[in-house]
C-alpha cells in the first residue's frame, strides 16, 4: 500500500490505467509509459496466475466457506513466491499480516478435529527448525515460520504431504540447474516456491493423493 506502485527504473507512480493486470503489460507493450523501460514479465505472469488459481478454487470449492480460506492461502502464497524468488526473503510482516487471518477462519471453518490446526502448525514449525538445527542453517528462518502459519490452514497431515512435495520438487529442479550448470553448488537458491506449489497441490488434492498412497499399505 505504501508506497503506492511505481517504475522501478523512473520512479514514475502508477495510475489506475497502469495497474489493470495483464492488459495494461500487454498494451504498453511490456514498457513503462514515462521512461520506456523494460518491465519484468513476472508482473502479468503471477497476475494471471492469481485469476487462474481464484477461479480454479472456486470451481473446486463452490460458493462454501471453506473457498474463502482458499483464496486467503493462494494469496499468501503467491506473495512469498515472488518475494523469495526475487528477494530469497519471506517477510516477517506479511506472515503477521497473514496469521490473525487464518486463525479466525479456521475458528469459524474448522478442521476435523478442530485441533487438527493447531498439531499441523507446531509440525510445520517444529519439523523445518529441526532440520535447521541439524544442517546448522540449511533451513531459512523464513521457511521455517511460513510452515507455521501453513499447519494452520492444511493440519497435520497435509502439512507433511506439501513438505515432502516441496523437497521433491526443490531436488528434482534443482537437480536440473545443476547439470544445466544454471544452479551452482553451494549457492543459495529459494525454497519459498517450492513450498507454495507444494503447498497448493496438497490442499486441493491432498486427501486424493493420500488415499492413493495408503491403498498400498492395506
Amino acid at each position: 500500500m505504501k508506497p503506492r506502485s511505481h517504475c522501478p527504473q523512473c520512479g514514475h507512480t502508477l495510475g489506475a490505467l497502469e495497474l489493470i493486470p495483464v492488459l495494461s503489460y500487454v498494451f504498453q507493450g511490456g514498457k513503462c509509459r514515462q521512461c520506456k523501460a523494460g518491465i519484468s514479465p513476472l508482473y502479468p505472469i503471477m497476475e494471471l496466475t492469481t485469476g487462474l488459481l481464484f477461479l480454479f478454487a472456486a470451481l473446486m470449492l463452490g460458493w462454501t466457506p471453506e473457498l474463502f480460506v482458499a483464496l486467503t492461502l493462494i494469496s499468501l502464497c503467491i506473495i512469498v513466491f515472488v518475494s523469495d524468488y526475487t528477494y530469497l526473503i519471506i517477510p516477517d510482516k506479511v506472515l503477521l499480516f497473514f496469521l490473525p487471518l487464518f486463525v479466525l477462519e479456521r475458528i469459524f471453518i474448522p478442521l476435523s478435529p478442530w485441533w487438527d490446526s493447531l498439531l499441523g502448525a507446531g509440525t510445520g514449525f517444529g519439523l523445518l527448525l529441526l532440520i535447521a538445527v541439524v544442517s546448522k542453517g540449511g533451513m531459512g528462518g523464513g521457511d521455517i515460520k511460513f510452515y507455521g502459519v501453513l499447519g494452520i490452514v492444511l493440519g497435520f497431515k497435509l502439512v507433511l504431504l506439501s513438505f515432502f512435495l516441496a523437497v521433491f520438487f526443490g531436488a528434482f529442479i534443482g537437480g536440473i540447474g545443476m547439470l544445466m550448470g544454471k544452479v551452482k553448488k553451494g549457492k543459495a537458491i529459494p525454497f519459498g516456491p517450492y513450498i507454495c506449489f507444494a503447498v497448493l497441490i496438497a490442499y486441493f488434492f491432498g486427501g486424493r493423493i493420500l488415499q492413493w498412497y495408503f491403498q498400498f499399505f492395506i
